[in-house]
This record gives structure tokens, sequence and C-alpha cells, in this order.
């Protein structure tokens, strides 16, 4: 999974501050080790963005259509866990045979599987995975190729140990400071049914709002450097209320026609919104499309529009980040638009419009 081709997980990102000018040799002496000198600790380090054993880090390698493109790669011996118990089990029983024991003492036992893990480890072949990231040195903007919150603080402390530098994660609240200069708790939560008081949860609002207003005003979007756009939510959905914990109470609705489901229209009755959904977003024959994780305001197998018919590698990886930025910029715009209605004059209009949409929903 990669930003050169096909989907991808991804968290957006803003840098506060410029790259600095020596950041390749930054890279360069944050570079991931050896793997044969891998031991049972992890590894952590900076590889290119071509392969993760790529340890060189230079013009040649860490950039890509203009933008630096690398990874971050961790890696690890492990012993399966499966085969250390079995060579405990083993040396365990010979012990217990020799010394004619009904059973291993615990210092004994401590002692066999350390002595086990010291002579399999380095047998073990290097396991190794890699986080990603294109930097658009123009934009200033970072796209980390993942959704999954571990890897997304490891990234960031390992970023910050090198370079001194906190990316801000363009999510809510920091589009509502900058867009408004404002906190995201000042939002005022959305009722999407007369049946229960609205809570505050402004991702899943905003995500159910995305419904609303591509069902009930085609999802139209203009702008002013991009064109003219529509948004569409699809199945599957999850729902879920507010205050209930992970997991706990969602509904997911995937058969037949999630958006017109009867589960769909009674989760919404019952006060719960959108956690989750996919998307489809389209300028005429572009179309951009993933899933929407409201709560981390992160997407998962985003797809690209096609694009052009190149043969460079570095020109189709170039349009591929512009087709990132578009994105970016419009996910904000769909948010400027609904944060808009929110804190307008109009809200208890818009409000009811929405509630009166929620409750007239056909089901099939």
């Amino acid at each position: 999974m990669s930003f050169e081709r096909g989907s991808f997980a991804l968290t957006v990102f803003r840098l506060p501050e410029k790259m600095p000018d020596d950041a390749l040799e930054l890279f360069e002496s944050k570079a991931a080790g050896k793997l044969d000198e891998l031991t049972g600790d992890l590894s952590v380090g900076w590889v290119s963005g071509r392969h993760l054993l790529e340890r060189n880090i230079n013009d040649g390698t860490a950039f890509c259509g203009g933008h630096f493109y690398l990874n971050l790669r961790t890696a690890q011996r492990k012993i399966p866990s499966a085969l250390l118990n079995a060579e405990c089990k083993k040396e365990e029983l010979d012990y217990m045979t020799m010394n004619k024991l009904a059973f291993v003492p615990g210092k004994v036992r401590r002692q066999i599987k350390k002595d086990v893990e010291e002579k399999r480890l380095m047998q073990m072949p290097p396991q190794i995975s890699g986080i990603p990231f294109v930097i658009d040195k123009a934009s200033n903007m970072l796209y980390l190729g993942t959704a999954s919150t571990k890897k997304m603080d490891t990234f960031l402390a390992y970023f910050h140990d090198t370079f001194k530098i906190e990316p801000v994660q363009v999510g809510l609240n920091d589009m509502m400071v900058r867009f408004y200069k404002d906190d995201i708790d000042s939002l005022k939560p959305v009722r999407f049914t007369k049946n229960v008081k609205g809570e505050s949860n402004p991702g899943r609002d905003f995500l159910t709002w995305l419904w609303y207003y591509s069902e009930e005003k085609g999802g139209k979007l203009g702008t002013k450097n991009f064109g003219d756009f529509e948004i569409m939510i699809e199945g599957p959905l999850t729902f879920a209320l507010s205050d209930e914990a992970e997991g706990s109470g969602e509904t997911v609705v995937r058969k037949g026609n999630p958006l017109r489901s009867a589960e769909g229209k009674a989760a919404l009755d019952v006060g719960k919104k959108l956690k989750k959904s996919k998307f489809t977003i389209a300028r005429g024959k572009e179309i951009w499309s993933g899933t929407f994780d409201a709560d981390l305001f992160t997407f998962s197998g985003l797809n690209l529009p096609e694009g052009e018919k190149l043969d460079d590698l570095g020109s189709i990886f170039a349009e591929r980040v512009n087709h990132l930025h578009i994105f970016t910029n419009v996910i904000q715009e769909y948010f400027k638009m609904f944060a808009a209605s929110i804190r307008g004059d109009k809200w208890s209009k818009d409000e009811a419009d929405i509630i009166k949409w929620s409750e007239d929903k056909h089901t099939c």
C-alpha cells in the first residue's frame, strides 16, 4: 500500500514551519539501521519511499515528482510464540526427566525461556513494516499513509525527534481555529431527530450532515481554485451514540440499500449519528472515493482519479499528490459550509430542515 498507485490510508497534517534546508541530512542522520544487526529490540528509522531496504537517503532516493517521499521503517526480530512455547516445553520435559522431578521450578523455567530466546532469536528473519509519507514543500502539507493512531504516534514522535517540528493534523479543531478563530467546542451540537436532545460530537455531526447535504442539496460545492464538486455518502454505514464507548451499541448497516434502510432510519430516530461511511467525491469524470472515519478524521481505501496517461513515474506521482492536495482542500471546504451553517443566523431553519429530512426518509 503506497501513494504511487492503488488505494491507501490517509491522515493529513500541515507543518507549522517549513522543512529545514538540511532536511536530507537530518533524515540520513536518523536512517534505519542494518537488518543484519537487528536484535529483539524494536528498531525505528527512515528509509526511502521506494522500498523498505533502501537506507541511503539522498536527492535520488528521497524525492519523487518534486516531493519528499519516504517511509518510517520499524523492524524487529521475534520468535513465533508457538515455536518459543514448544522449545521451552521440550527443555522443561528434558529437565524433569534428568532430575526425576514432576515439575519445573519457576526460576528454572525463566532461565530455560531466556536460554531458548538467546539461542533462537538471531535465527529469526527480521519483521519489517513501513509508514509511507509525502511532504509537499509548496503547500507545507504532510500526507501520512496510515489511519492507525498507534502508527501515527510512532511517526509523530520520530519526526519531532528528527526535526523538532510537530505536525498538526488537519482535523476539526485545527480547521475551526484557522477558519473561525474559535474552538471546535464552540459549535452547537446538531440534532437529526426530535426524539432526543442534541449531543455534541462534531465529527459525527459533520459526517451525518454530509449525508443530509448530499441527498437534499445534491452535495454540490463550488470552489474558487478547483472547480465544482459533488459528494455522495454510501454504505456500509456505521452509527453510534456520542456517549457510547467504541464498539458499544454501534449499528452497522451493510445489506441492500443502507441509505434507505429501516435500520438506518431507526438509528437516526434514537439519536445515533454516522461514525463511519464510504463516500464518493466527483469533479466531472474525476472521482475520489474511500471510507471516512469521523472520530479520527482519517480516510481508508482512498482512491484518486486515474489522471492522464503519463509515462514518467515522477510526473505520475506529482499528479497524484496534486489530487491529494485538491482532496484535502475540498474536504475543508465542505467543513466550512457545515460550520458556517451552524454558526449562521438561519441555523434554526437549517436544523429544522435536517430533522424533516431524517423524519421523511423512505425505507426500502
